[in-house]
C-alpha cells in the first residue's frame, strides 16, 4: 500500500504518516499538488493520496485525469468548516478526514482501499481450481495470461497473483489498453521526454518504469495496435525500454500479467495480434469462468457488494432476503460480476425493508445472444393480428423502428448499451459484439455531432 500525503497541515503530516507506516503503508510526502504531480510523473506512484483541503483539490483531480493517473483522492484538514469538506467531495474527493488523525480512521481508510482492490470470493469448485493454479504459479516470474468474459474479475485475479508473489512489496501498475487511445498508449507504457510531441510539457516516466520491481498488468491486451505490439514484445524480451524522444535504453524489472476477453488465437489468424507476442504472453494461462458458471459464489458476492455499498453510503448493512437470493441466483448475469456489482449498488440505495427485498432490483431486461435487448416481462406474440403465425416476439418494438435510418437505430443502441454499462466501454463493446476500436470511433463521431456520451464526465 503506497500513500501520498500532500500539504503542510501544521505538523500533523508526520502523525498521519506514522500511523500509516505502522499499518504497513509506504508513505510519500509532497508540499503541494504541483510537487505531487511531478512525483507521479517521475514514477513515484501511489495507491491513495490524502490532500490538504486548502489545496486546489478540484484542479489536482482534473490534472490526474488529464495525465491518466487513476487513484482515489481523500481530502483532509484541520478544523476545516463543513463547506470546505463538502466542496472537496463535490470536486471529486472520495472522502473527508478530519485532523488531528484518528488512528482507527486512518487504518479503516487504508484497509478499505486495500480490500476494495484485493477481495476475491472464490468458493465455487470451478473458481477453486483456478485459484489453486494461480497459487502455484504466483511465486514465479512467469508471464501470465488471464482469459475470461468481460466483468469476470480478471484485474482482481491479477492483484491476487501479485500479492502472492515475491514482488508483493513492489508496485502493482495496471494499464487498460482498451481505454487509452492508440496515440497515447505508447507514451503511457514507455514514457516520454519533454518536447517529444505536442503537449509533452514535461518528462514523464511510463508504466514500465513505474512498475520496476513489481507487476505490470496489461488489461485487454488484445486491443493493442499491431505496431505497438512489436515494441512491447521487445521490451519484455530485452527487459529494457526507450522513452519517446530519447535514444537511451532504460533497464526495467517487471513481471507481466495480461488479460483478454477475446480469443487471441482467432486474432492471430486474422493478423490482428502478433503470433510471437501471443506465445510470449501465454506462458501460463488462467481461464476465469462466467458468473453463471460459478453459481455458489453469486450470493456471497452479492452480499459482499451489499455490505460495501452500505458502508460507502453510510447506511446500515442488510442481508439479502430469501426472494432476493433466488432472484440473483436465477438471473443470467451476462455482464458477470460487474453487472452484479451495479445491481447491488442500486438495490442497497432503494431497499425499504430490513432485508434487501427482490423488488429493489431492476433486472427485467435480458440480452439475446446477438446483443439485442428484449424485455423479459413482455409476453412473446404467438400470432399476428390476422391470426397467422409470426417469428417477431415484439411487433410493437419493430413497428417503432419504421421510418428511422439504420444509423439512427445503431446510434441509439450503442448509447443505450453504454449507459446500461455505466460508461464502461469494454463491457459495452462486448455486449454489442464489436471491437473496442470500432466503439471508440463511433463514439468520436457522436461526440463531434454534439451528443452527450455516457461516461465522458467520469
Amino acid at each position: 500500500m503506497r500513500l501520498m500525503i500532500v500539504g503542510q497541515l501544521e505538523g500533523y503530516i508526520s502523525a498521519a504518516g506514522k500511523i500509516a507506516l505502522q499499518r504497513g503503508a509506504k508513505v510519500i510526502h509532497c508540499e503541494d499538488t504541483e510537487q505531487a504531480l511531478g512525483a507521479l510523473r517521475n514514477g513515484k506512484g501511489a495507491d491513495l493520496v490524502m490532500v490538504d483541503v486548502k489545496q486546489k483539490i478540484g484542479a489536482f483531480i482534473e490534472a490526474l485525469k488529464a495525465e491518466r493517473i487513476f487513484m482515489p483522492v481523500i481530502a483532509c484538514g484541520i478544523n476545516a468548516d463543513t463547506r470546505a469538506a463538502v466542496k472537496a467531495i463535490q470536486e471529486g474527493a472520495r472522502e473527508y478526514v478530519p485532523l488531528p488523525p484518528d488512528a482507527d480512521l486512518i487504518a479503516a481508510i487504508l484497509e478499505a482501499v486495500t480490500q476494495e482492490s484485493n477481495t476475491m470470493i472464490a468458493d465455487d469448485p470451478k473458481m477453486k481450481t483456478v485459484v489453486q493454479l494461480a497459487d502455484k504459479v504466483a511465486p514465479s516470474d512467469a508471464t501470465i495470461l488471464i482469459r475470461g468474459p468481460s466483468g469476470t474479475g480478471k484485474e482482481v485475479m491479477s492483484r491476487y497473483i501479485h500479492n502472492k508473489s515475491k514482488r508483493k512489496d513492489g508496485p502493482f501498475i495496471a494499464v487498460n489498453c482498451a481505454a487509452i487511445p492508440e496515440s497515447l498508449l505508447e507514451s503511457e507504457l514507455f514514457g516520454h521526454e519533454k518536447g517529444a510531441f505536442t503537449g509533452a510539457a514535461s518528462r514523464r516516466l511510463g508504466k514500465f518504469e513505474e512498475a520496476h520491481g513489481g507487476t505490470l498488468l496489461l488489461d485487454e491486451v488484445s486491443e493493442m495496435h499491431p505496431q505497438l505490439q512489436a515494441k512491447f514484445l521487445r521490451a519484455i524480451q530485452e527487459k529494457e525500454i526507450t522513452r519517446i524522444g530519447s535514444n537511451d535504453a532504460v533497464k526495467v524489472d517487471v513481471r507481466i500479467v495480461a488479460t483478454t476477453n477475446r480469443e487471441l488465437e482467432e486474432s492471430v489468424k486474422k493478423g490482428e495480434f502478433r503470433e510471437d507476442l501471443y506465445f510470449r504472453l501465454n506462458v501460463v494461462s488462467l481461464e476465469l469462468p462466467a458468473l453463471k458458471d460459478r453459481p455458489t459464489d453469486i450470493v456471497p458476492l452479492a452480499q459482499f457488494f451489499a455490505d460495501k455499498f452500505a458502508e460507502a453510503n453510510n447506511m446500515p448493512r442488510k442481508p439479502l432476503s430469501g426472494d432476493a437470493k433466488k432472484l440473483v441466483q436465477g438471473h443470467e448475469w451476462r455482464g458477470n460480476i460487474r453487472e452484479l456489482e451495479n445491481a447491488m449498488h442500486r438495490a442497497v440505495l432503494v431497499s425499504m425493508e430490513d432485508e434487501i427485498e427482490a423488488t429493489a432490483f431492476n433486472l427485467q431486461n435480458k440480452f439475446s445472444n446477438d446483443g439485442s435487448v428484449t424485455a423479459a416481462s413482455a409476453p412473446a406474440a404467438s400470432s399476428t393480428a390476422s391470426g397467422g403465425s409470426s417469428n417477431v416476439q415484439n411487433p410493437g418494438a419493430v413497428s417503432n423502428l419504421i421510418g428511422r435510418t439504420i444509423s439512427d437505430v445503431e446510434r441509439d443502441m450503442i448509447i443505450n448499451t453504454l449507459d446500461h454499462c455505466l460508461g464502461n466501454r469494454t463491457h459495452a463493446a462486448n455486449i454489442l459484439g464489436i471491437s473496442i476500436r470500432t466503439l471508440r470511433n463511433k463514439l468520436a463521431e457522436y461526440r463531434e455531432s454534439g451528443l452527450s456520451i455516457p461516461g465522458d464526465a467520469a
